[in-house]
């Protein structure tokens, strides 16, 4: 089953309250995703850990339910 916009941006806000979190349905089909998440809980991490953290919010569900999802991250200026 496809993942909403609003059920990908709800498991990253729970991760990270504070951050600044877009997320874009680029197929209009529920399976291609681009999110940008600017966090300050990346301050100091690569930005492999900063993905790895956002895949750790999303429990599981890439590559099932979220087919793909194009990331980027940032800590605030």
């Amino acid at each position: 089953m496809a993942m909403q916009v609003a059920e990908i941006e709800s498991m990253i806000r729970t991760a990270f309250p504070d951050a600044n979190i877009d997320v874009r349905d680029l197929d209009g089909g529920g399976r291609h995703y681009a999110a940008t998440v600017i966090a300050e809980a990346f301050r100091g991490k690569s930005r492999v850990q900063q993905h790895q953290m956002v895949y750790a919010a999303l429990k599981g569900k890439i590559g099932g339910d979220l087919h793909a999802l194009a990331l980027q991250t940032s800590t605030p200026d």
